[in-house]
């Protein structure tokens, strides 16, 4: 139980003797912020856009790996969670029992997790080569489980999935005959597609055109797909154009980033996460350094037209232009803006995930008023298992 506890301005409390911040002005940085009301309305707007449109969303916990986010999803409508690593699919396990590796499954020590994860969760997976379908049975064995498998396509990222419907029917062909397997349909990332949302026809009809063939290849062989799966946020909002696609899997939507509002997958307004970060030198003529750097923000460029690793949100003509492991310098020449000494800033990263993924904990605000945090739980590979318990425990709702 907190106790109040009044300090000269009358905006601490304590717990156990420690203070807890109630303003952002009061937190250490740098620190994710996460603003609930837009929060709130990135989540919804997902969940309306699939159900006029028939679709099923299976969203990505990559960005937030929070189980208070993912359960926040199931709520809203998601059918179940898509997951990179073990330890998300561990952690995810505990409020969602149907979950999705969308992951290449090779390795036996990734294999032998995946095996192991409640005997109640329904896992699925993704595959683009017979060799590893053979190791997958093995583990399912071990497990003595049923694997549902998505054969993954490329269609056009050109980073996994086989590349011709003729390898599609051979890995659906190998997946029917094989023990512990089951042959749950197709999943494509359409990851290439990083244009404005205005300005993608052409490569959406291009992904609709070669999932088609696809699709009829298999039905075909007798092997038609019960679940035809598409991923990414920036072009999340143009699935249901896509002839034959049943399911969605965005992840970065639920925070947004400066690279999905500057391709205009969402509005400026629908950044909901940023980095407090505080003004620490201000010496050198023309810039402000912050205590933000790539321990911080990562250094991935912006995948769209623009400069620097992160943009101030009260100030959009001022970029992170340089990064140090723990400094990130702000470039002040195109802004009349003096930041002090001292001074706090919220900044809009390239990439949310990366930052995320950096970070313990996310601070849930209204305004500048904290109102919440919650735990970074999936972060990291450790295993998140008790396997002397294994294999099922109850679930979080």
């Amino acid at each position: 139980m907190l106790d109040e506890a009044d300090d000269s301005a009358g905006i601490s409390r304590v717990a156990g003797g420690i203070a807890v911040a109630t303003y952002l002005e009061q937190l250490e940085t740098p620190v994710p912020v996460v603003d609930l009301d837009r929060l709130a309305h990135n989540l919804d707007r997902m969940a309306a856009y699939v159900t006029l449109h028939g679709l099923k969303l299976r969203p990505h916990v990559k960005t937030h790996k929070s189980p208070r986010i993912a359960a926040e999803q199931l709520r809203l409508g998601a059918v179940g969670l898509s997951c990179a690593t073990l330890r998300e699919a561990e952690v995810m396990s505990e409020v969602c029992d149907d979950i999705l590796l969308a992951y290449p499954p090779v390795g036996a020590a990734r294999l032998e997790r995946l095996a192991r994860l409640p005997q109640d969760v329904r896992v699925s997976v993704a595959a683009d080569d017979i060799q590893s379908l053979d190791a997958l049975s093995v583990a399912a064995r071990l497990g003595q489980r049923t694997f549902d498998v998505r054969v993954e396509v490329d269609l056009g990222m050109h980073r996994v999935g086989v590349t011709t419907p003729e390898k599609a029917v051979a890995i659906a062909r190998h997946i029917d005959r094989t023990v512990g397997l089951d042959f749950a349909g197709l999943q494509f990332y359409p990851g290439h597609i990083r244009a404005n949302v205005g300005e993608q026809d052409d490569l959406v009809r291009k992904v609709g055109t070669d999932l088609g063939a696809f699709i009829e290849a298999l039905t075909d062989a007798g092997f038609p797909p019960r679940v035809v799966s598409g991923g990414s946020t920036p072009a999340a909002w143009r699935m249901h154009e896509i002839p034959g696609v049943t399911e969605v899997r965005p992840g970065t939507y639920v925070y947004n980033d400066r690279t999905t509002a500057s391709i205009g997958a969402c509005d400026w307004d629908d950044c909901a996460l940023t980095v407090l970060a505080t003004v620490i030198s201000v010496s050198v003529k023309g810039q402000a350094v912050i205590d933000a750097g790539t321990k911080t923000l990562g250094r991935e460029p912006l995948r769209a037209e623009g400069d620097g690793f992160a943009m101030v949100q009260d100030h959009p003509d001022v970029f992170v232009t340089r990064l140090s492991e723990e400094h990130g310098i702000l470039d002040l020449s195109r802004s009349s803006w003096r930041p002090r000494l001292g001074d706090q800033v919220r900044l809009v990263p390239n990439h949310v995930c990366i930052v995320v993924h950096h970070f313990d904990e996310i601070i849930g605000v209204r305004g500048h008023a904290v109102e919440t945090r919650w735990p970074v739980a999936a972060r990291g590979r450790a295993s998140n298992q008790d396997f002397d318990n294994a294999p099922s425990k109850p679930r979080m709702v």
